[in-house]
């Protein structure tokens, strides 16, 4: 929690990043995955195989070859030594030898993107969009993370004693979608929210607690 003073109010920022994993997320079968990482700490993105002799699993950052691996281990490569053009990971890429699975390291707000998996063998395709979320130094230990399956509901606690008088907003992206002042509560009036949220958000009018419903 972050609090501040403004002349004469004073309030508190509890900062809340969402990861929402499909449960078809590390198998070949779905080929488009979101994936979102706060910057800084490492994702892997999974091919859900298992890799054999006659296999190539090659993958693509934004179309560029950042990592290849054969299923006989003859070859193995990632970033730089894949193609000398590129130098944007320098040693944050990790293969997995039994599975091909990427994991890349120490992410920065520039790894986002568009990562291509191929596997020749069975010649299919898998398409991952990586979202990197970056926030202050100051503010980065202050983030509280929640991971939930697709499907199902998490409830973001302020962690606060709710007084009375107090006046609670809650955000998304910058955008206000729930708001308590003293006995009054309101829900997402803004249109861009309504569209993308749909009645599943609920809240605690005593502790200030949001719940969303069906993630």
């Amino acid at each position: 929690m972050i609090c501040r003073r403004k002349k004469s109010q004073s309030y508190c920022i509890v900062l809340f990043f969402i990861t929402v994993s499909s449960p078809v997320a590390s198998g070949v079968g779905s080929d488009k995955v979101s994936v979102s990482v706060m910057e800084g700490d490492s994702v892997t993105l999974n091919t859900g195989v298992q890799t054999n002799q006659q296999e190539e699993i090659t993958w693509y950052y934004n179309d560029t070859q950042i990592a290849q691996i054969n299923g006989d281990l003859s070859y193995i490569c990632t970033d730089v030594q894949c193609n000398e053009d590129t130098e944007r990971f320098r040693d944050r890429l990790k293969l997995d030898h039994q599975t091909g699975s990427l994991t890349i390291t120490n992410t920065r707000n520039t790894d986002s993107g568009e990562y291509k998996l191929k596997i020749i063998i069975s010649n299919s395709e898998k398409t991952f969009h990586v979202f990197v979320t970056g926030v202050s130094a100051a503010e980065r230990d202050e983030v509280k993370r929640k991971s939930v399956k697709e499907g199902e509901s998490v409830t973001l606690d302020p962690g606060v004693i709710k007084n009375p008088n107090d006046s609670m907003m809650w955000y998304f992206n910058e955008i206000v979608i729930a708001e308590i002042t003293g006995d009054q509560s309101k829900i997402c009036t803004d249109v861009q929210c309504k569209e993308r949220f749909r009645d599943r958000l609920k809240l605690d009018h005593q502790t200030g607690s949001l719940t969303i419903t069906n993630t």
